[in-house]
């Protein structure tokens, strides 16, 4: 078969489930991977001949496509921040939106803050996809990531990215302060990051299948009769953990922006900024106990 063969068809099987640009999109993602070639050499050499070998693992990769399993699970790998993560159905795949937020503190509220060796920790970390991209690009900080999932930790400590490696600990975000200390210690933070579950439950019915058959829902999703649980406890950590003049940021559900704000204003965060993702959605509450500059 050749490549432009294998796309025709491989588009055409996936149309069912997704939108052609989607799909066009998964296919040239798929045999770029697994080919080592570029995703649209199918235009430029469309009778290039695949090998019975590659054939047979498209195919198979394919099959896996067709039960809704998202690309990145079926090549165990997903991009962020211009690195390349592992990740499994024990962990979220990221997203665009947390990479705004990070790239944010990596490129501008971490390095105009002017501190040395920044103390970082990353809530719920999922991947590691946050912790791992903050150490690698601001290479003497101290970054520490929690998430309860013991299935999660293992992925984000399998990511081999640079050499400044975050410290791991198994913390429930939601259990006592006791709890959270004998992971925490008596350490306090610069900057405190954090993308908890924020899907509530009612929002099931608009979701597609790839990611509710695959996606962990521990990570996804709040009861509808408590959507904040999260943000109520994260404000309290930052209360007690978060230093005087750090900064700290939490994504969330487009439809609870200013509660979120109130949450942390109430938890002694005097000033928190509510911030839109590239598609124009409260997405992001940043907070402080001092004035700083969130544009």
């Amino acid at each position: 078969m050749t490549i432009g063969e294998f796309v025709g068809s491989a588009r055409k099987a996936l149309s069912s489930l997704y939108d052609g640009q989607e799909a066009a999109a998964i296919v040239g993602n798929l045999y770029g991977s697994v080919l080592g070639v570029p995703g649209y050499i199918h235009v430029t050499e469309p009778d290039m001949e695949i090998s019975a070998g590659n054939l047979q693992r498209l195919e198979s990769c394919m099959d896996r496509l067709l039960a809704a399993e998202p690309l990145q699970y079926v090549m165990g790998k997903a991009e962020f921040f211009g690195l390349e993560f592992n990740v499994s159905p024990s962990v979220l795949i990221p997203r665009p939106e947390t990479e705004q937020m990070c790239r944010e503190f990596a490129e501008h509220i971490i390095p105009d803050s002017g501190i040395r060796r920044p103390a970082i920790l990353d809530l719920c970390t999922g991947s590691g996809c946050i912790a791992w991209s903050l150490a690698y690009h601001i290479p003497d900080a101290a970054v520490t990531a929690a998430d309860l999932s013991e299935e999660a930790l293992s992925v984000a400590s399998s990511q081999a990215i640079g050499n400044n490696v975050p410290v791991f600990v198994r913390t429930d975000v939601l259990g006592s302060a006791e709890s959270i200390r004998s992971s925490l210690g008596e350490n306090t933070f610069d900057f405190i990051l954090g993308n908890p579950p924020y899907v509530t439950e009612s929002e099931k019915r608009l979701m597609r299948r790839n990611v509710l058959d695959y996606e962990p829902s521990m990570a996804l999703f709040v009861p509808d009769s408590d959507p904040l649980v999260f943000y109520r406890a994260i404000a309290a950590i930052a209360s007690s953990y978060l230093s005087p003049g750090g900064v700290g940021a939490v994504e969330i559900n487009e439809a609870f922006g200013p509660q979120v704000c109130d949450i942390f204003a109430g938890n002694g965060m005097s000033f928190t900024c509510l911030r839109q993702d590239l598609s124009g959605r409260d997405r992001f509450v940043y907070f402080s106990r001092q004035p700083f500059y969130c544009n």
